[in-house]
């Protein structure tokens, strides 16, 4: 395969919980009102860090997307999932963001800008 490079990131970020790579900066985070089968879930512009998995056709509550799941670099671990492909018209907004799992990430402990907010719109996941 070969070696592994990390990027890391400055200012206020998101790593992933299980081997603190820098995955997200705070500034690229657009909803924290978004919903997975495990619990909340963040949308952001850009991630960092991560690879994509193959392809899917997955149901959502706010309809068919086309996704692939994303993973940690570093540890290869299932840290969320980018949006490739939104069938209905009122969810393009979604094309080319990435969604991590807030049970899958960290964030600076006692920061004001990581304060869970419950907002409207979001987007469970359906399975």
């Amino acid at each position: 395969m070969g070696r592994i490079f990390r990027v890391e990131l400055e200012g206020k970020i998101y790593s992933c919980r299980f081997c603190h790579t820098h995955l997200a900066l705070a500034e690229d985070l657009i909803s924290r009102s978004f919903h997975c089968r495990r619990g909340k879930a963040y949308l952001f512009n850009n991630v960092a860090n991560t690879f994509v998995g193959g392809l899917e056709e997955r149901m959502m509550l706010s309809g068919m997307h086309t996704v692939a799941d994303i993973f940690c670099c570093f540890c290869g671990e299932n840290v969320g999932w980018k949006y490739e492909a939104a069938h209905m018209k009122s969810q393009k907004y979604k094309e080319g963001k990435f969604v991590l799992e807030r049970g899958r990430i960290l964030d600076g402990v006692g920061s004001e800008y990581y304060i869970d907010t419950d907002l409207h719109g979001s987007d469970p996941e359906d399975n």
